[in-house]
């Protein structure tokens, strides 16, 4: 059986890659532009062809939130277009798709932990595309998977934890929103959830698809998150720690709205493939450290 990697390198999908790498089963196959386009239906119709892949991880995204505004046509097309290409393939094929999606499919109007089967409604062109690549991927077999997270961070990427770090160096003050709630998600505590479910799929022989939910436990605000990097990077041996200063959304305006309190269930994943959450903080911590350790401080 052979896993086929999409977006492997992204934040999510090289630590997917690597957690792989270090596990026995099925042979992976990480792939990302130009190798492949899950825009470009064509090629990925040749691509299953030669590959045959019994499971799909799909963690390409169009993720810029305040870009997508002015660049909808892209997004759509990566976000809505490109998991239906891939799940009208494995349906075809005879593959379960496990596509990531997000928390901003949601409005954030609400004061407690989003459901799986809460009714979406985004704010913003992210979030709308996301939610019609949900509906993409859930109309063509209800043997799909979609793993909806939130405040995704890790060592690779762009991501709000690195920027912090690299602002660290940059300014002696930073304002940071304090009334947008949320939950961080490491992206290796993300990439080992998304692999015990495709170790569970190989199994199990397929699994009855949905919508889960997974992110790191605890609720917090941009403004906690961000104080926490710097409590920790001081512990580790930052010289530079910043005032850090909260403000509202109203006096923070952005091109996108974001949704106030995005804050995930998770109790589906747990009960289904038996997927515990690890406390934000903590892996936050661990993050920190391995990267410090990787590069240093230069962010």
């Amino acid at each position: 059986m052979t896993i086929l990697l999409v977006g492997s390198r992204g934040q999510l999908g090289r630590e997917v890659e690597n957690k792989k790498a270090a596990r026995s089963g099925s042979d992976m196959v990480a792939m990302d532009l130009p190798e492949i386009d899950i825009t470009d239906l064509a090629k990925l119709s040749q691509m299953f062809s030669e590959l045959k892949p019994s499971i799909v991880i799909n963690t390409a995204a169009y993720t810029a939130v305040d870009a997508a505004e002015t660049q909808a046509d892209l997004c759509y097309a990566v976000n809505r277009d490109g998991p239906a290409n891939l799940a009208g393939l494995c349906v075809k094929t005879g593959a379960t798709l496990i596509h990531i999606s997000t928390d901003y499919v949601f409005d954030g109007s609400g004061n407690t932990p989003y459901h799986e089967d809460d009714p979406v409604s985004p704010i913003g062109v992210y979030g709308k595309s996301k939610a019609e690549g949900e509906n993409a991927v859930m109309a063509r077999t209800g043997e799909h998977i979609v793993i909806r997270t939130s405040w995704l961070y890790g060592k690779y990427g762009k991501n709000f934890v690195k920027t912090m770090l690299r602002l660290a160096m940059e300014k002696d003050t930073l304002h940071v929103v304090n009334d947008q709630y949320g939950c961080p998600t490491c992206a290796a505590d993300l990439a080992e959830a998304v692999l015990m479910i495709a170790d569970f799929l190989e199994k199990q022989n397929g699994h009855e698809g949905g919508i889960y939910h997974y992110c790191g436990e605890g609720i917090t605000t941009w403004y906690d998150f961000a104080t926490s990097i710097f409590d920790i990077a001081a512990e580790l041996g930052l010289a530079k720690v910043p005032k850090v200063v909260p403000v509202s959304t109203a006096q923070f305006p952005t091109a996108a709205k974001r949704p106030l309190f995005s804050a995930l269930d998770c109790s589906g994943i747990e009960k289904s493939f038996g997927i515990g959450l690890r406390p934000w903080k903590q892996s936050l911590k661990r993050t920190i450290q391995e990267m410090v350790t990787r590069q240093g401080w230069n962010f």
